[in-house]
C-alpha cells in the first residue's frame, strides 16, 4: 500500500515538543520531509533541547512512526536552526524548499514544466505552491484557468498583504493576476525587483513543502533578486534537446554555478524528447534531436530528472487551463509524478551533503 506523505506529518503531529508541550508539526520542528518508496527522510529541528530531551524526542519520532508504519526505513537527522539558516534569515521560514525553474530562452517548456511538477509533487501528499516570476511572459494563469481572477488583500500585522489563489490544492501567485490580461509590462530594474519581493515578502504563502518559482528566460533582474531574497533548496534547468536550446541553456546553468552565487542544480528536464503518433504508439520521432538534456546535465554534474514527449493533449490542456496532470490515468501524469520522484532523490542527496544555498549578495 502506498504512504501518502500527509499520514506521516499526522503522526509526527501526535508528538509533543518536550519544552512547550506543542505538537512538532505546529511547533515548526519539522523541517523537511521527503518519502521515496520505504526511504523516509526527516529533519528535525532540536534547538533549546538538552541531550536527554533530544535523545526521547528521537525515539518518541521514530517509534510513533514505525507503530504505524514498521516497512518504513527511517532516516532522521537532529538539527539546530543555525546549522541551517544563514545569518540573513529567510523571510519564508514556513516553506521548506524553494526550487527555481529556470531556462535559457523563452519557448522550451518551462512554465509547463513548472505547472505539472508542481500538481504532480501536490498528487504525492505534498504542500505546493507557485510564484510566478515570469513578469514579461506571465502564462501561469492561463494554464490554471485563473485568468481575471484577482488575489485578496488581507491584513496582516497593519500591512497590506497578497492572498494566493488556490487551485486543486496548489496555491499561486503571479502578476497576470494584478496586471490587465494584454497589459504591456514595461519595468526597470528596481521596480522588477521589487515586484518579485513583493511577491516573496508580501504574500501570504502557507506552510509549503515546495514553492515552485518560474523564472524568466535567461539571467537578469529577477534571477539576480531571487537568489538574493531567499535560500534555494536548488535550481531545475529545462532545455530542449536543439543544440541552440542546449548553447543557451548552459548560460543559465552557468549563472546559478557562478561563485558568488552557488545554488544547487537539482536536475535537467529536457522538454519535446519526441513526438509519437497516436496511431504509432511505438514510435519515436526525434523531431528537435537527440541527447540536448544528457549534455546539459553532465555539463553541471547532475542528472536528467525526466524527458517530456511532444503530445497534443498536453499542449491543449495548458492553452485551456484544465491542469492536464492533475487528471488520473494519464501517460503524461506518470512522466511528471517520475520528474517529482527523482527530484526528490536529487534533494535527499544535496541538502544532506551540501545544504541550501545562502542568500546572497551580488555585488558587480
Amino acid at each position: 500500500m502506498e504512504i501518502d506523505i500527509n499520514e506521516i506529518r499526522q503522526v509526527l503531529s501526535n508528538i509533543k515538543d518536550p519544552k512547550t508541550g506543542q505538537d512538532i508539526v505546529k511547533a515548526g520542528l519539522v523541517k523537511d520531509l521527503f518519502l521515496e518508496g520505504t526511504e523516509l527522510n526527516l529533519m528535525i529541528f532540536s534547538n533549546n533541547l538538552d541531550s536527554t530531551d533530544k535523545g526521547n524526542l528521537h525515539q518518541a519520532i521514530v517509534f510513533g512512526i514505525q507503530a504505524e508504519y514498521p516497512e518504513l526505513n527511517i532516516n532522521l537527522h537532529m538539527v539546530t536552526k543555525a546549522d541551517q539558516i544563514d545569518e540573513k534569515a529567510s523571510p519564508l521560514p514556513q516553506i521548506q524548499n524553494i526550487i527555481a525553474v529556470a531556462s535559457g530562452k523563452g519557448g522550451v517548456g518551462k512554465s509547463t514544466v513548472s505547472v505539472n511538477l508542481a500538481f504532480a509533487l501536490n498528487r504525492m501528499g505534498y504542500k505546493v505552491g507557485i510564484l510566478d516570476a515570469d513578469v514579461y511572459g506571465p502564462s501561469i494563469p492561463t494554464m490554471l484557468g485563473i485568468k481575471g481572477q484577482r488575489p485578496q488583500i488581507t491584513n496582516l500585522y497593519g500591512k497590506p498583504k497578497l492572498v494566493p489563489i488556490e487551485v486543486n490544492g496548489v496555491q499561486t501567485i503571479s502578476i497576470g493576476l494584478i496586471v490587465e490580461e494584454e497589459q504591456a509590462v514595461v519595468l526597470r530594474g528596481p521596480r522588477l525587483a521589487g515586484i518579485i519581493k513583493q511577491f516573496i515578502e508580501d504574500t501570504v504563502w502557507d506552510a509549503l513543502d515546495f514553492l515552485i518559482v518560474d523564472l524568466p528566460p535567461g539571467t537578469g533582474d529577477v534571477q539576480l533578486t531571487l537568489v538574493q531574497s531567499v535560500p534555494l533548496s536548488g535550481a531545475i534547468i529545462v532545455t530542449t534537446p536543439q543544440e541552440v536550446a542546449v548553447v543557451d541553456a548552459v548560460r543559465a546553468l552557468n549563472m546559478f554555478r557562478m561563485e558568488q552565487i552557488n545554488v544547487n542544480v537539482l536536475g535537467v528536464v529536457e522538454n519535446m524528447s519526441w513526438f509519437t503518433p497516436e496511431e504509432l504508439p511505438d514510435s519515436r520521432y526525434y523531431i528537435f534531436g537527440e541527447g540536448g538534456g544528457q549534455r546539459l546535465a553532465q555539463m553541471s554534474g547532475s542528472i536528467v530528472l525526466g524527458q517530456i514527449p511532444i503530445t497534443m493533449g498536453l499542449r491543449e490542456a495548458g492553452d485551456a487551463g484544465t491542469l492536464y496532470a492533475a487528471g488520473s490515468g494519464e501517460k503524461d501524469q506518470k512522466v511528471f509524478e517520475d520528474i517529482g520522484k527523482n527530484l526528490i532523490l536529487q534533494l535527499n542527496k544535496i541538502l544532506s551533503s551540501l545544504g541550501k544555498s545562502k542568500i546572497v549578495e551580488v555585488k558587480s
